[in-house]
């Protein structure tokens, strides 16, 4: 493929400038054309520190422009589903920041206006173009580990600034919506299923609203289960352990993999802390946000469907609300 996607960002968000926009400037598909803000003066600075040529100062403007191809989203999870509404009108595919949306009813309204234009729309989890994952899942559909039954997830930071988009409750802040929607996805790809059901358990800040501690469990078919945590307020932590009936895979750092460091998964029969049937199966470096990046591209220049699309997205959301409601009733819920 010879062409190359002039992509548009809406926002200046610290994952755009951290991972996102680097990435896309490395790419072998895409240039990041322009950048957006309601602040004109911030996204001049974004634009001249990563080489962008234009800036401007309202998402309309943006939008509008006949020379951007693709749209990425990483604005608050409150204008995940307006803006990316706004993109399909003005013609642009987006891939828009996770979650899709504060709810699986917004997301449905999300997917009628993609269905309306035809245009693609997915929802960034990186995770799942990290090859680390994709051999996760060939080891549990190979029997290495025998029956998968359970997966047991944690995933936690500390922040307590007011001013941040992740401790402000009526925008879309919150543990479960920031890193516990990981755990959901990355055990509906590894199961290759949907849940049944879902409880949870919830801790919310006192100040902000936000749930800040959340523990939930998943009770998938065939009797397997998903029990994790995820935290904004707790020490720096994330690890999956798959449990099956002949051995243990673990993914020491399954979410933010360092781009220019290899990875590994440790496979063992149960008897690692004996010393035997330990395997460290190493990974290459991989940007999993540029991989992203080229398969949403590729998407666009082919007129492929996307791997996963946004029937993928609302199964998870459907998840996250059922497990928001649990929290209320304190019984199970079903997505």
């Amino acid at each position: 493929m010879t062409r190359t996607i002039r992509w548009g960002v809406l926002g200046c968000a610290g994952i755009a400038a951290k991972a996102v926009i680097p990435a896309i400037q490395s790419s072998r598909l895409g240039r990041v054309a322009a950048i957006a803000s309601r602040d004109a003066g911030r996204a001049e600075e974004m634009a001249a520190r990563f080489g962008i040529p234009r800036a401007y100062g309202s998402y309309e403007d943006l939008l509008a422009d006949p020379a951007i191809d693709a749209i990425y989203n990483p604005l608050p999870n409150h204008l995940h589903v307006p803006l990316t509404i706004r993109a399909l009108e003005h013609g642009k595919p987006v891939l828009c920041e996770k979650p899709i949306a504060l709810d699986a009813g917004e997301a449905t309204e999300l997917a009628a206006a993609q269905k309306a234009t035809g245009l693609p729309v997915a929802e960034a989890f990186m995770v799942r173009h990290h090859p680390q994952w994709k051999k996760a899942r060939a080891l549990v559909a190979e029997g290495r580990l025998g029956e998968v039954r359970a997966i047991q997830t944690i995933f936690s930071y500390y922040l307590d600034d007011p001013r941040n988009v992740r401790n402000q409750a009526d925008i879309g802040g919150g543990g479960l919506f920031d890193v516990g929607c990981y755990a959901i996805n990355t055990a509906r790809f590894l199961f290759g299923a949907e849940p049944l059901r879902a409880i949870a358990l919830m801790e919310r800040d006192p100040a902000f609203g936000t749930d800040r501690l959340t523990s939930g469990l998943l009770a998938f078919p065939g009797g397997r289960q998903l029990a994790f945590t995820c935290s904004t307020q707790l020490a720096l932590t994330q690890k999956v352990t798959v449990l099956g009936t002949r051995g243990r895979l673990e993914i020491p750092i399954p979410f933010n993999a360092p781009a220019d460091e290899a990875t590994r998964l440790v496979l063992d029969d149960g008897r690692d802390l004996a010393g035997g049937g330990r395997e460290e199966i190493a990974i290459e470096p991989v940007d999993q946000y540029r991989e992203q990046a080229d398969a949403f591209a590729e998407t666009i220049l082919s007129g492929k469907p996307l791997e996963t699309g946004l029937e993928d997205a609302i199964a998870n959301m459907k998840v996250i609300d059922a497990l928001f409601c649990s929290a209320v009733s304190g019984r199970w819920e079903e997505p």
